[in-house]
């Protein structure tokens, strides 16, 4: 019903499209660590069980891309790789094997992004790691990463924060229009 919306007809380039912000002044990033911690723990205690190492990469992903979202910053300052299965942080990698992930983030830190991962659990969290996987290789960053790449290799390959900002402008268009039009029907 709604497959028209994945190019708007063009309406990403006209300007009462909300924008996410790239003025990174004054800005504070989270340490990444803390954060897959805050997200390893909710999981666990949400869903009664460890989360797999796929979906927590999944879930640092549409994060970081929420982030941009309601915030018009990144949460943290880490750098997604373009792998076949999807974005993945090398540095979680071993934390997430050597089951470290114990830092929680500070009281204050989870109250200011409240909002960012509530809408990962509500939305993400609830879906195998497969299905995060397929989604996010519908991501512009993901793709870009990945040009040249064969499909069987992981790469080393940098996401650009620049396009998960785009990714994110793409998401808020596609709420923006989804809202607007439950207005008009």
């Amino acid at each position: 019903m709604f497959g028209y919306l994945n190019n708007f007809g063009g309406l990403l380039n006209r300007s009462f499209a909300p924008k996410i912000k790239s003025n990174r002044k004054g800005m504070t990033m989270e340490d990444v660590l803390r954060i897959a911690s805050y997200i390893a723990e909710r999981y666990k205690t949400d869903f009664k069980e460890r989360i797999d190492e796929m979906k927590l990469h999944k879930l640092l992903y549409f994060t970081q891309r929420e982030a941009l979202i309601q915030t018009d910053t990144p949460m943290f300052d880490a750098s997604f790789y373009g792998w076949k299965y999807g974005p993945v942080l090398l540095e979680i990698r071993e934390s997430y094997r050597n089951d470290t992930l114990h830092n929680l983030p500070s009281e204050e830190t989870i109250k200011k992004y409240q909002g960012v991962f509530n809408k990962i659990f509500e939305h993400y969290a609830v879906k195998d790691s497969w299905s995060l996987s397929r989604l996010s290789h519908g991501e512009l960053s993901w793709k870009n990463a990945r040009i040249g790449l064969l499909p069987s290799e992981n790469g080393n390959v940098k996401m650009k924060i620049e396009d998960i900002r785009k990714d994110a402008e793409r998401i808020k268009m596609r709420r923006y229009l989804l809202k607007e039009m439950a207005m008009v029907n």
